[in-house]
């Protein structure tokens, strides 16, 4: 991979103790592990001094260490089919580890909300443990672990120390976790309450009813129309032995992505990986999901008693290979995703006052995710927004950006890239994405290149093939609610 940045030592390798575990997306891991109830002060507080000990040692180690080029991304894969992506990083003692599985809420089924179910569950009781006991084991030596569930995917991490003792009791967790879990019924109990608690705030929120509404009217029958969440509905309907179905059949070895960045060598990385995928079943890739049917478009109004009004506007946009993804990308970037200096924001927001941010931006999936505009504005100015936002997005399909503006974005997309690749838990963001949407390996090392590669008649030929203003669908929430 030839990574080199230049990133401030401090900035680069420090950072990531905060920050813990993001996905590029990220999107990756919302830890599962904050505190639960009061009781578990006291034990945090015994845990919480080693685990301060051994981060503060780590702090003052990486002050003195060098600044070094990541190596080439490595890729095998286990003897029961799991494919692993690995970077070594000897410059601090620390692995982050990723298994990414393509068990997202796409494979929901008719039962919406049962992804996110079984991703909770799995450390809520595992190997005869408790919730409380897990936290404890990954606690104690200062380990973190994480989960996660999205459309595409589902995800387990891991923090560690590499040495060796703790980095065999995090593994040990680890895979206690990934390998044994009880799903307890108490558990799914507390998390489907969980569920329906949140289900009803965002029945509150008119941002989550617009994202709901919009991604029915993309995807009409598509597996990606059901909320990752579920409904008040199909949460309150799921079953112990649907999650006991959908991990048996989803989480297997050859529907795995083994991911790894840290100081390791080759050799102990192939260990480690073995010992994970080893506990899993072979099982069977998940089949191809269908691709997204052509919309019909139009505007549904939502009624909502809230001051401003929230616009959504798009339609499927590109998969995560797409061919035109490049161009895609950095017209976007000049069209509504560089903030401030972008088209949508200088029409919307500086001209015109309507928002106090507007921005488009595209989601790469599996299939082709959204391509989405949005804005939020005063209810009296929702109709004159949207016809600003829609004819900014025309009129840059019909004619392109200009060359300063490809120049100005290219600047700041090459000139930004290494904010990106600045830290380990961002490259394993990374390569766990190469691996599970099988990109090429080189896909880092060529980022800048292709971004330069970009001209003004690439742009415009991919927004006129594949963008279209007036099949659009809309969605509008808000008014005075009547």
């Amino acid at each position: 991979m030839n990574i080199v940045t230049n990133i401030p030592l401090a900035q680069r390798l420090i950072r990531p103790l905060s920050l813990w575990d993001k996905f590029a997306g990220g999107q990756f891991g919302r830890a599962k592990h904050a505190p639960r109830v009061a009781g578990r002060m006291a034990r945090q507080q015994r845990v919480g001094v080693r685990a301060f000990t051994v981060t503060l040692a780590l702090n003052l180690l990486l002050i003195s260490l060098p600044l070094a080029a990541s190596p080439e991304i490595q890729h095998w894969q286990t003897t029961n089919g799991a494919r692993v992506y690995f970077v070594p990083a000897p410059e601090i003692p620390l692995l982050d580890l990723r298994v990414v599985f393509d068990a997202g809420s796409a494979r929901d089924g008719d039962h919406p909300g049962l992804a996110s179910l079984t991703n909770s569950l799995l450390s809520e009781g595992a190997g005869g443990l408790d919730a409380d006991s897990i936290a404890e084991s990954f606690d104690r030596i200062g380990a973190r672990f994480s989960s996660s569930s999205q459309r595409d995917m589902a995800i387990l991490g891991l923090r560690s120390l590499t040495e060796p003792a703790l980095l065999e009791a995090a593994l040990t967790s680890f895979r206690t976790v990934l390998h044994q879990p009880d799903l307890p019924p108490a558990g799914l109990e507390r998390l489907r309450q969980q569920m329906l608690t949140s289900l009803q705030h965002q029945r509150q929120r008119p941002g989550d009813i617009a994202s709901r509404a919009f991604y029915r009217s993309l995807y009409g029958e598509h597996p990606y129309a059901s909320p990752s969440s579920g409904t008040e509905a199909s949460v309150r309907a799921l079953s112990r032995e649907q999650v006991e179905g959908f991990y048996r059949q989803y989480y297997v070895a050859r529907n795995a992505v083994i991911a790894l960045v840290g100081a390791i060598e080759r050799p102990q990385a192939e260990a480690i990986a073995e010992r994970i995928s080893q506990g899993l079943p072979s099982g069977e890739a998940a089949p191809a999901l269908p691709a997204p049917a052509a919309i019909q478009g139009g505007l549904e109004q939502i009624r909502h008693s809230s001051s401003q009004t929230h616009i959504l506007m798009g339609q499927p946009g590109m998969s995560r290979g797409d061919a035109d993804y490049f161009p895609l990308y950095v017209g976007n970037h000049i069209l509504g995703g560089s903030g401030l200096v972008s088209r949508i924001s200088e029409e919307v927001r500086e001209k015109r006052g309507l928002a106090y941010s507007a921005s488009s931006h595209f989601v790469p999936m599996r299939e082709r995710g959204p391509f989405t505009l949005g804005l939020q504005t005063q209810n009296d100015k929702a109709e004159l927004a949207l016809g600003v936002l829609r004819d900014t997005l025309q009129g840059f399909v019909e004619q392109g950006p200009s060359e300063k503006e490809l120049e100005a974005a290219k600047k700041n997309l090459v000139g930004g890239f290494a904010l990106n690749i600045d830290s380990n838990s961002k490259i394993l963001g990374y390569i766990a994405m190469i691996g599970f949407y099988g990109l090429p390996l080189d896909y880092l090392d060529r980022f800048i290149e292709r971004v330069e590669a970009v001209s003004v008649a690439q742009i415009r030929d991919a927004f006129a093939r594949r963008i279209k203003p007036q099949q659009m669908a809309v969605i509008m929430v808000g008014g005075n609610g009547e």
